[in-house]
């Protein structure tokens, strides 16, 4: 039972680097695509109401993630 214990633990940092990993792939092509938008000309601009969606959603998607396995 120590053997499969243990299994659970590796798995389980690999999916915290996992994790990571994709959480900075993301956030690097979202700042990208940001970038490119601002170089073409067009003015940044973020309210609050967008600031209060773009954190709704992604509440949402981590909930969606802890149900996954269900």
């Amino acid at each position: 039972m120590n053997g499969e214990s243990q299994d659970k633990q590796n798995n389980s940092g690999l999916y915290i680097i996992l994790g990571a990993v994709l959480g900075a792939i993301t956030g690097a092509g979202a700042g990208y695509l940001l970038t490119k938008r601002i170089e073409e000309g067009e003015e940044f601009q973020l309210s609050a109401g967008d600031g209060i969606k773009i954190g709704g959603s992604i509440v949402a998607f981590l909930r969606q993630m802890s149900t996954l396995g269900n």
